[in-house]
């Protein structure tokens, strides 16, 4: 029988030789299930929520009439899906929080019936965290367009829809007097010491931070390959940076150790972190504050956004600039001003009349 790739994940076409199609869920090492044809159908969607569950249903079971359409089941499609499972760990467990958390108060809606104004309402109620709310947005729109793909619904009703204006920056950005005030409570030495220089001299998210280690370094640099974008990376290690790993033991997996000797999780280690910036006296900073303050360093010496982002690993130039909008400011703000008083003390010059000498009759 010949064999035909499908969007679902581990579902597959065989056509027997007479030429009949026949699909199954076919997963690694496990139960073999057909599923009833054809593909996106009531009675498929059904079975495929079904069979990811290690369940079979007889199709005198299956819905004749209408479908399970809800929100709940697109979720359990979509987390089943090759699409979802393509993302990074970090990035699938942050669209899981945020979806899962929609569906605890939206799960039995029928996406078919899900209009724009339901969608507007839902959002409105999340007016005073806007950046929650323009999250929410944009995974809505995510997996409703993954509805469209699979046959759910005709069109996405939240196509186009536009978020709303924060007045936020998102996460703080260090200041320098806030990184020397960490540094007063965290000296060289310390484990918080570390993390900081880390996230500080490196640029990275603290998902790929956690992961450093000395089988990363060669010729003075760390290789990183950015768990989100899969960016290969490589980062010169800064004077500050090589003497706080100078006497890490080289046969550790990772820089950074928990009190049981393991490896952080990312969480876990945003977790401990924030205790450290709450020892210190900076409740509003975070880790990834400090992969900000990386660009704002590197924007403040006048380095180009080409430059930036060989560190950081951002790909566009839009990218870089939210993270040094600020400095990019202040230093064309500065040359503005440089500019103006020199223009003014030429116009002060070229006006000044000519000093006639004592000397001359």
């Amino acid at each position: 029988m010949a064999r035909q790739e499908v969007r679902f994940k581990y579902v597959h076409i065989y056509n027997s030789r007479h030429g009949r199609p026949y699909a199954y869920y076919t997963p690694p090492r496990g139960k073999r299930i057909r599923l009833p044809l054809p593909i996106s159908s009531p009675e498929f969607l059904a079975a495929y929520v079904a069979a990811t569950q290690g369940q079979t249903v007889r199709r005198a079971s299956l819905p004749q009439q209408g479908r399970k359409d809800d929100f709940n089941t697109l979720l359990r499609l979509y987390f089943g899906s090759s699409l979802f499972m393509r993302l990074s760990p970090t990035t699938r467990s942050n669209y899981k929080r945020v979806l899962e958390g929609f569906c605890m108060k939206h799960g039995d809606r029928p996406v078919s019936k899900f209009e724009r104004k339901h969608a507007e309402a839902i959002l409105g109620r999340m007016s005073a965290t806007p950046e929650a709310a323009n999250n929410l947005m944009k995974r809505l729109r995510m997996i409703l367009n993954y509805a469209v793909d699979i046959g759910m619904i005709q069109q996405n009703p939240m196509r186009g829809m536009k978020g709303f204006i924060s007045s936020g920056d998102g996460y703080h950005t260090w200041t320098e007097a806030e990184i020397a005030q960490f540094i007063k409570r965290h000296p060289f030495g310390t484990k918080a010491y570390l993390a900081l220089m880390l996230m500080l001299d490196t640029g990275q998210r603290r998902s790929d931070m956690v992961r450093m280690g000395w089988g990363d370094v060669a010729d003075n640099c760390i290789a990183v390959r950015q768990q989100k974008t899969k960016t290969p990376l490589l980062i010169p290690i800064s004077n500050d940076l090589d003497a706080a790993l100078a006497d890490l033991p080289k046969d550790a997996g990772t820089f950074l150790l928990t009190e049981q000797g393991r490896p952080f999780t990312p969480a876990g280690f945003g977790n401990w972190f924030r205790d450290r910036c709450n020892e210190a006296g900076l409740p509003h900073c975070s880790a990834h504050g400090l992969r900000k303050a990386c660009a704002r360093r590197m924007a403040e010496a006048g380095c180009t956004p080409h430059e930036i982002k060989a560190i950081t690993g951002h790909k566009t130039d839009g990218e870089v600039r939210r993270y040094t909008a600020k400095s990019d400011q202040m230093h064309l703000a500065k040359s503005a001003l440089a500019k103006l008083q020199s223009n003014e003390k030429n116009a002060k010059s070229a006006n000044h009349p000519y000093q006639v000498s004592k000397t001359m009759e």
